[in-house]
């Protein structure tokens, strides 16, 4: 009789290696032989681990210890398979299999579901935190929803956390010191409080300097500070009912970098910003930016109809020395050059309640979770500090604009502008908007000033959602069970926000909008917001599934599951995105919002008509199932065979800013038809184990960002996907343990539609010019239809003279752009110009390449992990432990386009520790070095807008890192 235990969990796999303090080591006899038997709940039933037909891997407590798993980055080192890395904003991606979260926006599914106690959480940090006092980690790979809460493309990972218990009182307290000062502390408190109920206590303190230098100050950065809590109460008032309550709170206030360095290969033209051949150590071309580009002589001397204001006005030259000119070339990644500090602060609040009730044949569970979670974090744009010596002539400028000098009659007109930017003078601090929600920013008194034009961001976002979940299953003898459930899940984002606050923004706006308010005889104002803001309001999700499977045992050797999920999302967005979009009266309060001039401006230029705000609303729903037949060979081989359909729900693509850019509101939902084959092989009594995999995708629709007018657009393309694993076990005797883990994987893009790729908009054809659009800083391509890349060159040339602007220029011999070349003008201008050509000219966004044939990001061909250790047992009780371990994680590419410069190199880590054990593990003592080759390869990228000028943002992994930690046990 095969007893169905209801816990939410997805799998507990192979044991890579055996527990370095928490028990003893086993002892061969002629029964056991060096064999554990490792129960798992994959299919929510307890089975052994070689019984389950899926392809799962999980880490015990001790196996996350011996290890040094301490967090997400940590643990996708050993998984075949799988891979991790930060995102630009707040959030990250878990990679199972080539498939991850590429999708930005805030109405994006994850690709990965992120379970706790088996419920789904939205928007979860717990990438942020340290892992403490878990029971397990799970990571099940392959599509799922037929036996959990939430739809999941890629697979599950799943955090367990460790129960109450009644066996009487323990507690723990374990210390750890590191380099770059680093202090841990955990602690755990377990108190029986009669028979029937019983208390678990436990949490963290982490504190530790910052990885990185900022050689402008010598400060480091990209430090932690964090904590978190968790209590749980388990009450069992009959043998047949359990009801556990679990709390938990996390906490992070330090300088963490979101963005630890930006790579470019600078562009001297300044029309793409960074060249589209290499990563190297330098800056974008700032003059390729929306500041450079509108705070230019140029664009001021065409939008003012006066050379003589452009030239005073203008805080540079489209042609001259970018704004960071004089920073210096830093190669080393731990390195950077910022006069702003960042910060990053974020918490979680989890409450969890379960009730689990076995009548009898029929085990009945009911589930309800509350999640809470807040982020806020703010650092430098561009990692640099903007060469004061090269705006300070428009300074001196505003300053006499505002005393009258420049134009008579017109100071009231500037005024408002030096008094928000240049309070103290033009020699003084320059003050620029704090990224607040007002939309007045520093005209409204809400800034900060320092003696350089900073440039900063900020991400923040406040979600809330809640849960219930029921699930029935059956536990009867004979040939058929089966397990039924239902989940309704309610989220909520709110102030789900984007900024970018620049004082060159805060410039362009105040002037423009004084010029503008001037001519037309208005009172004086600025263009809102004077900064770049894309602010969800309030993004709902209502989600139900209902799902269930059964289970056909033909015989002890061959059993059939088929599972069946119905999945409906009903999703709402209300947004808008702002960057002087609108006049504002310098006299307005409150908010930029209430302008007079606001109901002129269309926050939905998709849509027809003038709205306020964006609003979308649409519901996705999907049937999908799995079918998984397994044979038994012989007690220690087991054979299996599955299909399975994946299903993530569409969403809603940002805002837009840019008037008559069209695209489209919405992305359609992912679908992956997965197959896989594989085998548990158990040989020497255990001292051997063997697992296989082979898998072949199916994906179609698979969601995929790009950004365009500084909105991340998400389109849809179809890719094929197929790769192998293996995991193995030797253990020649008791005390050694030998793991092994193994992968293989080949993605390919089988969509033929063309995209536009940002780096390179000619797409490689020569007869193009690509031109950087003064006006607001995106790229379009000149093309000639007739007459070749003369006809294109000439044709620009003639209508850049008649705007004052210089023709095409030739990028770099190494730019790897083909023979086009570049020129600044106005996309519109042009367009306007082409129409009289008869055809031979076109003016077009970009010129499509396919990507047909390209790997998927983030999906390293090969990966591969190797541990070993011995426990040395001493004749006192004490024993003493050393473990190696090494990963190698293959090439991939972290864009859809491939190509050198967007090649991740594949990269190795090792870590090693030795620990000794107190008789009865009642206390240890670890030495431990991880990252021992101190490698700083990276893990992802990240590629700006266009208007950002293209520049790489990069994640790497942390430095090497070595300590001492100390525990005893009660």
């Amino acid at each position: 009789m095969r007893k169905l235990h209801l816990i939410s969990a997805t799998a507990l796999a192979v044991s890579m290696a055996m527990p370095a303090f928490a028990q003893d080591a086993p002892q061969a006899d002629e029964d056991a032989g060096y064999k554990d038997e490792i129960v798992v709940t994959a299919q929510r039933q307890s089975q052994s681990l070689q019984e389950v037909p899926i392809a799962v891997s999980a880490f015990s407590a001790e196996m996350l210890e011996s290890q040094q798993i301490e967090n997400a980055s940590d643990l996708q080192l050993t998984l075949p398979n799988v891979t991790f890395s930060k995102g630009n904003f707040t959030g990250s991606s878990f990679t199972i299999r080539g498939i991850g979260d590429l999708c930005v926006g805030i109405s994006c599914d994850a690709a990965t579901a992120i379970h706790l106690n088996g419920t789904p959480l939205l928007a979860t940090r717990l990438f942020e935190t340290e892992y403490f006092d878990l029971e397990r980690v799970e990571v099940l790979r392959g599509p799922q929803g037929t036996l959990f809460g939430r739809n999941a493309t890629s697979g599950v990972v799943n955090f367990v956390s460790a129960k109450p218990d009644f066996s009487g009182f323990k507690a723990s307290v374990d210390a750890e010191y590191g380099n770059f000062n680093a202090m841990k502390v955990k602690g755990m408190i377990n108190v029986p409080l009669g028979e029937t109920l019983a208390f678990r206590g436990t949490g963290f303190y982490v504190k530790r300097d910052g990885y990185t230098t900022n050689v402008y100050n010598g400060n480091d950065i990209d430090g932690r500070e964090m904590y978190a809590i968790r209590g749980s109460l388990r009450w069992q008032p009959s043998p047949d009912t359990t009801v556990d309550l679990l709390g938990y709170y996390f906490k992070e206030d330090d300088n963490r970098l979101r963005i630890q360095k930006q790579l470019c290969q600078k562009d001297p033209t300044g029309v793409l910003g960074c060249l589209n051949n290499r990563r190297d150590f330098q800056r974008t071309n700032s003059n390729s930016t929306f500041t450079g580009t509108l705070g230019s002589r140029e664009f001021l001397t065409l939008n003012l109809g006066s050379a003589a204001l452009g030239n005073a006005f203008g805080l540079g030259s489209l042609y001259g020395l970018d704004t960071y000119e004089g920073n210096p070339i830093l190669t080393d990644v731990r390195e950077v050059y910022t006069a702003y500090e960042p910060t990053y602060k974020t918490d979680e609040l989890q409450a969890q309640l379960r009730i689990d009730h076995d009548f009898g044949g029929i085990n009945a569970q009911l589930t309800g979770f509350y999640h809470e979670t807040t982020v806020d974090s703010s650092q430098d744009y561009n990692l640099g500090v903007p060469n004061r010596a090269i705006i300070q002539p428009a300074l001196n400028t505003l300053a006499a604009a505002a005393a009258g000098l420049v134009i008579p009659g017109a100071g009231s007109y500037f005024a408002p502008i030096a008094s928000a930017l240049i309070p103290n003078g033009p020699a003084g601090d320059i003050c620029v908007s704090l990224p607040e929600e007002t939309g007045l920013g520093a005209f409204g008194g809400f800034k900060r000033c320092s003696p350089v034009a900073s440039a900063f961001d900020r991400s923040n976002q406040k979600t809330r959602d809640w849960s219930v979940e029921g699930i029935i299953s059956s536990d009867y003898d004979g040939m058929f069970n089966f397990l039924v459930g239902g989940i309704y899940v309610d989220g909520k984002v709110t102030n789900g926000d984007y900024y970018v606050n620049a004082f060159a923004i805060d410039y362009i706006t105040g002037l423009l909008g004084s010029f503008t308010t001037l001519g037309g005889g208005l009172a004086p104002g600025f263009l809102g917001t004077p900064f770049f803001r894309n602010n969800t309001q309030e993004f709902r999700l209502k989600s139900y599934g209902i799902f269930g499977e059964g289970y056909f045992d033909f015989s002890d050797k061959l059993k059939l599951t088929v599972g069946l999920r119905y999945n409906n999302d009903k999703k709402y967005v209300r947004s808008r995105s702002t960057l002087a979009s609108f006049l504002v009266p310098y006299t307005q309060t409150g908010s930029a919002f209430d302008s007079p001039y606001y109901g002129a401006y269309d926050a939905d230029p998709v849509t027809p008509g003038v709205q306020g705000v964006a609003t979308r609303n649409k519901s996705f729903s999907e049937w999908t199932g799995r079918a998984v037949l397994d044979y038994k060979i012989s007690d220690d081989n087991l054979v299996y065979l599955s299909y399975s359909r994946g299903y993530k729900s569409g969403g809603f693509n940002p805002p837009v800013q840019v008037p008559g850019l069209t695209v489209p509101d919405a992305f359609v939902p992912e679908q992956i038809d997965a197959f896989e084959i594989g085998s548990k092989n158990t040989f020497a009594d255990g001292a051997f184990i063997l697992n296989l995999t082979g898998f072949y995708y199916k994906y179609k629709g698979l969601q995929l960002s790009r950004i365009v007018a500084r909105t991340s657009i998400n389109d849809n393309v179809d890719a094929d996907i197929w790769g192998l694993e293996a995991e193995a076990i030797i253990r020649p005797d008791p005390d050694w343990t030998i793991n092994l883990g193994a992968s293989y994987l080949n993605t390919k893009v089988t969509s033929s539609t063309p995209f536009i790729n940002q780096r390179d908009p000619s797409g490689g054809n020569p007869n193009t010019v690509i031109i950087k659009d003064i006006g607001g800083a995106f790229n379009c391509v000149v093309r000639a239809n007739a007459g070749g890349a003369a006809a294109a060159q000439a044709f620009v040339t003639g209508v850049n003279g008649a705007l004052g602007l210089q023709g095409p220029a030739a990028f770099p011999s190494d730019a790897n752009l083909g023979a086009a070349t570049g020129a600044f003008s106005l996309c519109s201008v042009l367009t306007g110009a082409a129409a009289g050509t008869g055809g031979a000219i076109s003016v077009l966004d970009g010129v499509g390449v396919s990507i047909k044939g390209n790997s998927l990001p983030q999906a390293p061909v090969v990966k591969f992990s190797a541990g070993i250790q011995k426990i040395f047992n001493f004749s006192n009780g004490m024993n003493l432990t050393p473990r190696l371990d090494l990963t190698y994680t293959g090439e991939s590419y972290g864009n859809i386009f491939n190509g050198r410069i967007n090649k991740v190199e594949g990269y190795a880590q090792a870590n090693a520790q030795i620990q000794l054990n107190g008789a009865d593990d009642r206390w240890y003592v670890r030495g431990y070095v991880q990252n021992i080759m101190d490698n700083n390869s990276t893990t992802g990228l990240y590629l700006t807008d266009q208007s950002s000028g293209l520049f790489t943002n990069i994640f790497t992994l942390d430095p090497r890192r070595y300590g001492i930690a100390a525990g005893i046990k009660f």
